[in-house]
C-alpha cells in the first residue's frame, strides 16, 4: 500500500469547524510582513524622506529668494527700459504698435459677455487693436450669442473679429494657432490672450506693451491672476491660497533670477516673432502654454512677470471642475517633461544653471516630486507603518519638515492663515488625483490628452440666490434635485476607510498618536467623496 502524501500545510490552515478566517488572515500577514512588507515599506520611508528633503530645500531656496528680491531687486521699470507710450501730436495713433487681443472660448454661456467686454474696453487706440474672438463651442444657441454679442461692439467701433472653426483639432492650442494665421492679423506685432473668465483693466495694455517695445529679448509679460470668486465657497478659498503661492513665489522667483517661468495660458502679452521662432502653438500635449514657454526660453527669450499688473478671473467652484482641471494641470508638465527632458538636457543656447533650473527646479521638484510626496508619504506610507511598528519614521520628516514647507506655502495669502489647517487636509486629498495624473502624463497612458474646458459659473450662483431673495416663499418646500451617484468620488471613500482603520488601530496599539490626523484626514476624504465640497448646482 503506497504511503499517503505530506501535505507541508501548518496545522492552522487545515479546515475545520474552528476555522477562523481572521486568524488565518492575520497568521499570512505574520508570514510575508518581515521577509517582504517590512523591507518594501523601508524603501518606500527612504524615497519618501528623500523626497520631502528634495521639497524643503526648494521652498526654503524660494523663500530666501523672494525675500531677497522684494528687499534688494529693483522693480521691474528700473531693471527693464520702460517708458509710456504716448499719443504723438504729429503721427497721431500710429505710435503705438498693432496688439491682437485673442479670446478663446468654449460653450461659454455665463462668461462669455464679460471677456468680450472687457477686451473691447481696453484703452489703446482702435486703428491699432484686433480683437479676435476664437469660438468653438458645440452649442448652436450660445455660438449665436457669442456671435451677435461681437457684432453688437463691432456696431460701436470696435475691430472684433468672430472666427469659428470646422473642428476642435488641437483644442486650445489649434484654435490660437489658427487664430494667428489669419490674413488680417499679419500686420500685429503682439498678442494679448485672454481666456473666457478673464476681464483685464482699461490699462493693461498700456502698463504691458511698453516692456516689449523698449526690450527686445522680452518675448512674454506675464500678469497676476486675481480671483473675483474667492469667497464664494470653502473650495474657491483653498484654491486661492495655492495659486496665491504660485504667483507671490514661484513666478516672481523664476522671473527675477533666470527670467524664465512657465506662461500660464492667460492674461499674457507675447511677442509674436518670438511665437513663431519657438515654433509656433503645438498640441502635443493639454499644457500648450506651458510647452511653447519651455521652447522659446531654450531659444534664449525673456520673461518677464509684473505681480503688480493684476487680471480679475474666475476660479472653478465645483469639485468636478476643479478636479478635470488639476488632472489638466498636473498630467500635462509630467507629460511635457517625459517629451522635452531631452532637449533641454542638449540645448546649446543656455547657459548649464538655467538647464538644471528648469530641468530640477521647475519639472522635477515642482510639477512631479510636489505631488507624489503629499501623497505616497502622508497618505500610503506614514499610515502604513502603524500597521508594521518595526518601520519608524523620524519626527523631522513626519511632523517638523511639513510644518514648514506649509508654513512657507501660506505666505501668499496671509488673509486665510487661519484656514492652513484645512487646506493641508484639502490638498492631501487632491494629492491623489494629483498623483495619479502625474503619472499617467509620465507614462502616456489613457487619459494623458484628455481636455475637458473648466466650468465656469459666472454670476449663475449670485443671480439664483438674488432670485430666491425676491422669490415668495411656496406653501410647500420643493427639494432642489441632486443627481447622488453623479457626486460620488469612490477613490477618496476608498482611501477614507482605509485611514480610518489606520487611525483605529493606531489608537488602540499605537505609540504615535498619528490617530489624531488619520481621524481628521479621513473626515476630509470622506467629504470629498460624498460631493460635499464647492458649490453644489440642483440638476433641473
Amino acid at each position: 500500500m503506497a504511503e499517503s502524501t505530506k501535505v507541508l500545510i501548518p496545522e492552522t490552515f487545515q479546515g475545520g469547524s474552528s476555522f477562523d478566517i481572521a486568524g488565518q488572515i492575520g497568521l499570512i500577514w505574520e508570514l510575508i510582513k518581515a521577509p517582504l512588507i517590512v523591507p518594501l515599506l523601508r524603501v518606500g520611508v527612504y524615497v519618501s524622506l528623500a523626497m520631502a528633503l528634495m521639497l524643503f530645500v526648494e521652498r526654503v531656496y524660494m523663500g530666501i529668494v523672494i525675500v531677497l528680491v522684494k528687499m534688494f531687486w529693483k522693480k521691474p521699470e528700473k531693471r527693464y527700459n520702460y517708458e509710456p507710450i504716448q499719443e504723438d501730436l504729429e503721427l497721431g495713433s500710429s505710435n503705438f504698435p498693432v496688439v491682437l487681443v485673442q479670446i478663446p472660448m468654449f460653450n461659454e454661456r455665463e462668461v462669455y459677455k464679460i471677456s468680450i467686454g472687457a477686451a473691447c474696453g481696453l484703452s489703446w487706440p482702435s486703428d491699432r487693436l484686433v480683437i479676435q474672438v476664437l469660438d468653438d463651442s458645440t452649442d448652436p444657441t450660445i455660438k449665436k450669442m457669442v456671435e451677435a454679442e461681437c457684432q453688437r461692439w463691432a456696431s460701436k467701433g470696435i475691430n472684433i473679429v468672430y472666427q469659428i472653426r470646422e473642428s476642435r483639432g488641437g483644442y486650445k492650442a489649434g484654435a490660437l494657432k489658427e487664430g494667428l494665421k489669419r490674413s488680417y492679423v499679419k500686420h500685429c506685432e503682439y498678442v494679448a490672450i485672454m481666456d473666457a473668465d478673464f476681464r483685464p483693466e482699461p490699462d493693461y495694455l498700456r502698463r504691458a506693451i511698453p516692456f516689449l517695445v523698449h526690450n527686445p529679448e522680452i518675448a512674454l509679460v506675464q500678469a497676476r491672476w486675481r480671483f473675483v470668486n474667492s469667497d464664494e465657497c470653502l473650495l474657491t478659498r483653498m484654491q486661492e491660497m495655492s495659486l496665491d503661492y504660485h504667483f507671490t513665489v514661484e513666478q516672481e522667483v523664476g522671473s527675477a533670477t533666470h527670467a524664465f517661468f512657465g506662461f500660464n495660458g492667460t492674461a499674457g502679452v507675447w511677442r509674436i516673432a518670438a511665437i513663431n521662432e519657438a515654433g509656433g502653438w503645438k498640441d502635443r500635449t493639454t499644457v500648450e502654454d506651458m510647452d511653447l514657454a519651455v521652447r522659446a526660453g531654450l531659444r534664449g527669450w525673456k520673461f518677464l512677470y509684473l505681480g503688480d499688473l493684476q487680471v480679475k478671473s474666475e476660479l472653478p467652484s465645483t469639485f468636478n471642475a476643479f478636479r478635470f482641471q488639476q488632472h489638466r494641470w498636473s498630467c500635462g508638465p509630467a507629460n511635457l517633461f517625459r517629451k522635452m527632458v531631452w532637449e533641454i538636457a542638449m540645448n546649446k543656447k543656455v547657459t548649464l544653471w538655467k538647464k538644471f533650473y528648469v530641468i530640477y527646479s521647475f519639472f522635477f521638484v515642482r510639477k512631479i516630486i510636489a505631488h507624489m510626496v503629499t501623497f505616497f508619504f502622508y497618505c500610503v506610507v506614514l499610515p502604513l507603518t502603524i500597521l508594521v511598528p518595526e518601520v519608524h519614521v523620524p519626527i523631522w520628516g513626519a511632523v517638523y519638515i511639513p510644518s514648514i514647507i506649509t508654513i512657507l506655502n501660506s505666505v501668499g495669502t496671509p488673509r486665510s492663515i487661519h484656514l492652513l489647517f484645512y487646506w493641508i487636509l484639502f490638498e492631501n486629498v487632491m494629492s491623489l488625483h494629483r498623483t495619479k495624473a502625474t503619472l499617467i502624463g509620465l507614462f502616456e497612458a489613457g487619459r494623458a490628452n484628455e481636455w475637458v474646458v473648466t466650468e465656469k459659473l459666472g454670476d449663475t450662483v449670485k443671480k439664483a440666490a438674488d432670485a430666491a431673495k425676491n422669490k415668495p416663499a411656496p406653501k410647500f418646500f420643493k427639494k432642489p434635485k441632486f443627481k447622488f451617484g453623479n457626486r460620488l468620488h469612490m477613490l477618496e471613500l476608498g482611501f477614507g476607510l482605509f485611514l480610518f482603520f489606520c487611525g483605529c488601530y493606531d489608537y488602540v496599539h499605537g505609540r504615535n498618536n498619528y490617530f489624531v490626523y488619520l481621524f481628521l484626514q479621513t473626515i476630509t476624504f470622506l467629504i470629498c467623496g460624498f460631493g460635499y465640497v464647492g458649490t453644489i448646482i440642483p440638476s433641473s
